[in-house]
């Protein structure tokens, strides 16, 4: 169990944490959600003991072993397997020894050790998390100074989850993976068997990744049991609640402020006012609920929308240097009210086809046709690094907009989403969230009639998310978005196409099949074939019915399995919250020794589940593998 107990924490003197407490039972998948600048870093910092509290404690489990990221990626000359497999001193260390011990003795213990680390299947386990991130076997054994700045981070993150902490700790891990490698991971959190406590703004991960949610709000923590949609929940009516609460208690203050008010002059009755004072002062006030207001984004209406296809590509091809093309056999159309979800791991192409259709990059061969006057926006990642960093959201515009008046300028500032006292901070001195607002807007400031966004979400909390959704559908252009947020792609899109094999093809499926063929085999290289090869598509799917139908027991089974481990998870769970009260051992001593029993004996039991159910899952994905 993770307790932390009457935590303060201040950030450049300003308090971030404010007497704050929580318990996590051991074994929880966590969630830790506030709006961006609440202080969910700084609460990593003080339990890693990189940032010393004002007051309170931390107590986690002696010789319980802590993992996060490196905030440096690795460098070096070292192959990304190398670097993995050496993240585990313990074995590294073993293996060396091992190599020049003498000692029958200590040679013995060296292997026993191995085996109880489970040391020789770790090249394995290595390349599989590896994979799950998007490594091929060939990239495995490249220098990971050959990788840039966002791949390394892939390596780091393999890296501290080859490790398997006791307690790991991420912070926004999806903002450096593709949409593929945050499925795999999603799948990986749920399934990993210690505990772990993820700060994160994307919805699906924190649905189907965590068990509970950490709220961090006013300087405070506040724990809840189930995902992020349940906490919204049990959020709103708990502020339901307290409304109602707030309410009584002011017009039951009022009533009694009143009779003070009338009667504490006259001496007939002051004896009663001030008993009614005291009865004021006991009473105390419910807090207010503080509603955190979260700017609106909207992008502006194009004048006209031209005729459909607004994008037309016959036999096109495009790259970065000639006869090399990253993109070929295009023959593709955009219509003027298409929203289009690009879907691939990174590396295949996604950005490139962005660029291709916002005219960055020339075709190499083939036609690319744009209707007449069409205006394109364009939003990047990248680009943040474009604004000019000593000029405020109100400079920034007002060079869009050189005679218009200031009233204007600040208008338009303000439907990017930036509050008012954010138009005269220096572009430097914004959020990420600050800024990718601004860039949206200066992206989308001429009214374009197609906006292709990549990656928007990076710096956007949950809030912010959902105001982007907001304004993609009710913006009445048409829209191409790349995004790791499947929240996003589900909510504002309706075609799915698959940059994949060098080319760009529709995926006649939803999110959840595209989501099945990345997680199910555990290798997210393996994406859908969408060329008909060898095979029609008909008689394709009339194979793989055939296959799951004679896998189906299979599958019963590991259902059965992951049942079962639930059950466990929660039973366990249970018993450690019970454990965790000093009373039971003060008042029931045996009962707490049953306790412990039984969950020594839930802990073995979901021990042989999961292994039973890591057999049984590899034998399935063989077999779908075909």
């Amino acid at each position: 169990m993770i307790t932390i107990s009457d935590i303060s924490a201040r950030i450049a003197g300003r308090l971030l944490l404010d007497h704050a407490s929580v318990s996590l039972p051991a074994g929880t998948k966590a969630g830790l959600v506030g709006r961006n600048g609440a202080g969910k870093s700084t609460l990593f910092r003080v339990i890693t003991g990189d940032l010393g509290a004002e007051s309170g404690t931390i107590s986690i489990p002696k010789n319980a072993r802590m993992g996060q990221v490196k905030q440096e990626a690795p460098g070096t000359e070292d192959s990304l397997i190398t670097i993995v497999l050496s993240a585990d001193k313990e074995r590294a260390a073993l293996l060396a020894e091992a190599e020049t011990a003498t000692d029958p003795h200590r040679i013995a213990e060296i292997q026993m050790r191995l085996v109880d680390i489970d040391a020789h299947s770790a090249e394995a386990r290595a390349a599989s998390i590896l994979s799950g991130l998007g490594f091929n076997q060939e990239a495995q054994a490249r220098p990971a100074s050959s990788f840039s700045g966002g791949w390394r981070m892939r390596v780091a993150l393999a890296s501290v989850l080859f490790t398997e902490p006791d307690l790991l700790l991420l912070d926004e891990p999806t903002n450096y993976l593709d949409l593929e490698g945050t499925m795999w991971l999603e799948d990986y959190i749920r399934r990993y068997p210690h505990t772990v406590i993820i700060i994160s703004h994307d919805r699906d991960m924190l649905n189907n990744a965590v068990n509970s949610i950490v709220h961090l709000d006013q300087k405070k923590l506040t724990f809840y049991r189930g995902n992020y949609d349940q906490f919204e929940r049990q959020k709103a009516e708990a502020d339901e609640l307290q409304m109602k609460a707030k309410a009584k208690n002011d017009a039951a203050r009022k009533h009694l402020q009143s009779f003070i008010d009338r009667f504490k002059a006259k001496a007939s009755k002051a004896k009663q006012a001030q008993s009614r004072v005291k009865a004021l002062e006991r009473m105390g006030t419910v807090a207010a609920v503080i509603e955190d207001h979260v700017q609106p984004i909207t992008f502006p209406e194009p004048e006209k929308q031209p005729a459909s296809p607004i994008v037309a590509i016959s036999g096109g091809a495009v790259g970065y240097e000639p006869g090399k093309p990253i993109l070929k056999g295009l023959n593709l159309r955009i219509d003027n009210d298409d929203r289009i979800a690009l879907l691939g791991s990174n590396g295949n192409g996604k950005s490139t086809f962005a660029k291709f259709i916002s005219g960055r990059l020339a075709p190499e061969s083939g036609d690319l046709r744009l209707a007449p006057s069409l205006k394109i926006g364009f939003f990047a990642q990248h680009q943040l690094d474009d604004l000019v960093p000593n000029e405020t959201p109100v400079e920034h515009v007002r060079r869009l907009m050189p005679t218009e008046p200031e009233a204007k300028v600040r208008s338009r500032v303000a439907q990017m989403g930036l509050a008012t006292e954010k138009m005269a901070t220096a572009a430097k001195d914004l959020s990420g969230g600050e800024k990718a607002r601004l860039l949206m807007g200066l992206a989308a400031f001429h009214a374009p009639n197609l906006l292709i966004l990549d990656e928007p979400t990076n710096h956007l909390d949950i809030d912010s998310r959902r105001a982007l959704i907001e304004a993609l559908n009710d913006y009445d252009g048409a829209v191409i978005l790349i995004s790791h947020d499947r929240h996003l792609i589900e909510a504002t899109v309706d075609r799915l196409w698959l940059v994949n094999n060098g080319t760009v093809t529709s995926f006649e499926g939803d999110m959840d099949e595209y989501r099945d063929l990345i997680v199910a085999s555990g290798k997210k290289k393996e994406e859908p074939k969408q060329a008909d090869e060898q095979t029609s598509k008909a008689d394709q799917r009339k194979l793989n019915a055939d296959r799951r139908a004679s896998l189906a027991p299979l599958k019963k089974k590991i259902n059965e399995i992951e049942s079962l481990t639930g059950k466990l998870e929660k039973l366990i769970q249970g018993l450690d919250a019970e454990l965790a009260d000093p009373a039971l051992y003060e008042k029931a001593p045996a009962k707490a020794a049953e306790k412990a029993k039984q969950r020594g004996e839930a802990a073995a039991k979901l021990a042989a589940a999961e292994e039973q159910w890591l057999e049984l899952s590899a034998e399935y994905e063989e077999a779908m593998a075909g």
